[in-house]
């Protein structure tokens, strides 16, 4: 991805105040920064555009923001794939709001304000933290807070004697997914399961992308058949619910395996208990709890 030169690293400064920007949260760049200090960025393949994102996925004049006395709007410039904000495809012209999603093929920005008080600056370092813990894709958390978190609650489950478990689940044919509809399809598959199961996550749970379309949950002071029923529950849910992409109905469903953490046992041991199971799961037949 080549970028000129309005993008910087740092926290963006206009005429000595800290100015609106969009950092990028999921994409070949992650943290960049994108300050709007003109009155039009444009973004796109083409190589006069302010940020170029040379990906297939974009086009060559993507979108624009514009600055205007009531705020920062984008517009589309009738790209190929859209241009989308909060996962909402922008027809004409839409107003960015603090802490929103801008989506450009797979690129994603989050837009910062920003106020006299220096509101942006917490802000930049809050999203800077978020990313290291944060999948930039499902917004949910990474593999690398998964397993801090599973090694804390296993500690304490042993220090207390009490049961944790997870549930690793894995879409069922999910490259048919992308091969029939193509990789933003299944990029929306992974984003709406995403969103479907963190509404349904518990305020104690912890739910995060292991990888590529494997999601795990991790249910403290529940036993495997807690976190069997669970599991059940949540795979109902998905079978039921419509993914619906481009006027598509894409049927989605998931396999999973559950595992309880033993005695002594360490986060990857149990992962990988979990992990034998979900693969007993799809030898069965797919779309079940194991």
């Amino acid at each position: 991805m080549t970028v000129r030169t309005r993008v910087s690293h740092g926290l963006p400064k206009v005429n000595g105040l800290e100015g609106p920007c969009l950092v990028e949260i999921y994409g070949p760049k992650l943290g960049q920064t994108v300050p709007l200090d003109g009155p039009v960025t444009t973004l796109g393949r083409a190589a006069e555009c302010d940020v170029v994102l040379e990906l297939d996925n974009v086009s060559r004049k993507h979108c624009t923001v514009y600055a205007r006395e009531d705020g920062h709007f984008v517009r589309d410039g009738g790209s190929t794939n859209g241009t989308f904000v909060n996962d909402e495809e922008v027809g004409g012209e839409r107003l960015l709001r603090a802490g929103d999603f801008v989506r450009l093929g797979s690129v994603v920005f989050k837009f910062l304000t920003a106020d006299q008080s220096g509101e942006i600056e917490a802000q930049y370092h809050e999203t800077i933290y978020r990313l290291t813990i944060t999948d930039g894709l499902t917004q949910l958390y990474n593999k690398r807070y998964l397993l801090e978190f599973l090694e804390r609650e296993m500690a304490r489950g042993i220090r207390h004697r009490r049961p944790v478990s997870v549930l690793l689940l894995d879409v069922d044919h999910f490259k048919q997914v992308n091969d029939k509809h193509g990789h933003l399809a299944g990029d929306f598959v992974l984003r709406e399961l995403a969103a479907m199961l963190r509404a349904r996550t518990r305020r104690e749970e912890c739910l995060a992308r292991y990888g590529g379309e494997e999601l795990c949950f991790v249910f403290p002071e529940a036993t495997r058949n807690d976190a069997l029923g669970r599991g059940e529950e949540l795979r109902r849910v998905c079978a039921d619910h419509a993914f619906v992409y481009d006027g598509a109905q894409i049927p989605v469903t998931f396999s999973g395996g559950v595992a309880e953490m033993q005695t002594h046992g360490a986060p990857l041991e149990l992962l990988k208990a979990a992990d034998e199971r979900l693969y007993e799961a799809k030898r069965n037949g797919r779309n079940q709890v194991c």
